[in-house]
């Protein structure tokens, strides 16, 4: 978890399902997310009060995406991971990325278990800044 090769092959993958995905831009789920946008990934914004996000059409779950997610990005408290991870887990992602701040040991193993690649506690922006 957290390794640089790990990192790297997150960042090969292309969608990213942003789970939390603020419509204020000040919010770092907002600006991290419109940066990987503007980075060519496929950003698919997660947010049940939502409709529509920055010109993206919001979902209320990962299960209602209509298409095929890589990754998943969560910007929500540690206590609200389980079912975030439970849900990615069943739609067959890749990846679990977990924001700054953002840590749960039990669903991280649960997600290794299941052989998506984790990363806990970390900020994709700053990776992506630093490795490209």
């Amino acid at each position: 978890m957290n390794s640089l090769s790990t990192i790297n092959q997150i960042f090969e993958l292309k969608t990213i399902a942003v789970v939390g995905f603020s419509p204020k831009p000040e919010r770092p789920s907002h600006y991290v997310s419109i940066y990987l946008k503007e980075m060519g990934y496929n950003v698919i914004p997660v947010n049940p009060g939502h409709n529509e996000i920055n010109g993206m059409t919001s979902y209320p779950d990962l299960i209602s995406i209509p298409e095929k997610v890589d990754v998943v990005d969560i910007f929500r408290r540690s206590e609200f991971v389980p079912p975030i991870v439970n849900a990615a887990i069943s739609i067959g992602v890749k990846a679990i990325w977990m924001q700054d701040h953002v840590i749960h040991e039990e669903s991280a193993k649960k997600a290794e278990d299941a052989g998506l690649l984790v990363v806990m506690d970390d900020c994709m922006l700053r990776q992506h800044r630093l490795i490209f």
